[in-house]
């Protein structure tokens, strides 16, 4: 289940997928539009995004309302009263915790107040999740470091809500899917939009209530504005559909404290859908694509939209860095699915929960 998150969230998918093919009833409890929850779930409780106080009290509230046997949060404001569920009512409980979150909350526009009662939250729940049944998390940089029964569940593809690969577009098109944000690169990628007039870009995600008023006036004033299509979020399989026949795919975050040692999902997303990337150099991002070839790394939107000209320009240079991409996509899903290896844990949990039971 998920407080914090939309039922649409891409890594809560994943995760369900997983769980569902295990052949395990799942419910599913979170934000949204009910319509956008992953296939094949028991239930979908899905509330509509409303203020703080209501975020907080859903907090507290939401894990005393679930059903199952164990309960998966992968919210960090849901743990306590998560783990209070788990002394009172003997839950197994199982904590994904998919990104540094105490990092995370410096990338965001909070003023100190805020960011204090953030980071206070988050040490809380870091240090129940280390006690939790099952802890999992995307990489093994992410806290905690140290727990109970810790898993690395890397953030790669589910290849079950990808389209295959498609030969792309006579018209250059990039593609950005996630978080819209000034710290993911929405400043830098409508920058080197206008800045390179024989590309559209598509955009998925939900736009930051901080950056909506900066986003506006640039789509009122920008030359480019015409050539960008916002589609706001949408659940994966949707969003994937939109990357099909593109030619790139965008990853130009910025140097954060919480993004310097991440590597991003979409990387391994593009490269699945035979996509290169254009990404900014995040030294892990560096090393992944200089190893595998899939993509180009640029300093800033002047060096981004250079390369995109040149590839407008020699579209043979990008089929080669295409085939790249699959190849590298090829052998990563050679690997298993960690998903999968994560869902086979919670089943044993839920056994050992019914053994108790009898």
């Amino acid at each position: 289940m998920s407080g914090g998150h939309d039922v649409a969230d891409a890594r809560l998918h994943r995760l369900v997928n997983a769980l569902v093919r295990r052949g395990l009833a799942v419910e599913v409890v979170g934000l949204g539009d009910p319509s956008g929850a992953p296939a094949g779930v028991a239930s979908v409780r899905a509330h509509p995004r409303r203020g703080l106080s209501r975020r907080l009290r859903d907090a507290l509230t939401l894990p005393w309302t679930a059903q199952g046997r164990v309960l998966v949060v992968i919210a960090p404001e849901m743990v306590p009263s998560a783990w209070m569920l788990r002394r009172v009512r003997r839950r197994r409980l199982a904590v994904d915790v998919y990104e540094d979150y105490a990092k995370l909350a410096y990338d965001r526009q909070l003023g100190p107040a805020q960011r204090a009662a953030a980071v206070a939250v988050v040490r809380l729940s870091t240090a129940l999740t280390a006690r939790a049944d099952l802890t999992s998390v995307a990489d093994a940089h992410v806290p905690p470091l140290r727990a109970r029964r810790r898993i690395v569940v890397r953030n790669l593809p589910d290849l079950t809500t990808l389209p295959p690969p498609t030969d792309r577009e006579a018209d250059p098109r990039a593609v950005y899917i996630g978080d819209v944000r000034r710290s993911r690169g929405l400043v830098t990628m409508l920058t080197a939009l206008e800045q390179a007039p024989e590309w559209t870009l598509d955009v998925v995600g939900p736009v930051a209530v901080a950056d909506q008023p900066w986003l506006d006036e640039w789509l009122a004033t920008s030359p480019a504005a015409s050539r960008l299509r916002l589609h706001g979020r949408l659940p994966p399989a949707r969003a994937w559909q939109i990357a099909a026949g593109a030619w790139l795919g965008l990853s130009l975050l910025d140097d954060t404290p919480a993004f310097r040692d991440a590597v991003p999902s979409k990387l391994y997303e593009y490269a699945a859908v035979g996509l290169p990337s254009l990404a900014t150099p995040l030294p892990r991002v560096v090393e992944l694509l200089g190893e595998s070839g899939a993509g180009v790394v640029v300093n800033n939107a002047a060096a981004a939209a250079a390369e995109m000209r040149e590839f407008a320009a020699d579209p043979g240079r990008l089929d080669t860095l295409r085939g790249r991409a699959l190849a590298w996509a090829e052998s990563l899903a050679a690997g298993g699915s960690p998903y999968d290896d994560w869902a086979a844990q919670v089943a044993l949990l839920v056994e050992a929960k019914c053994v108790e039971e009898n």
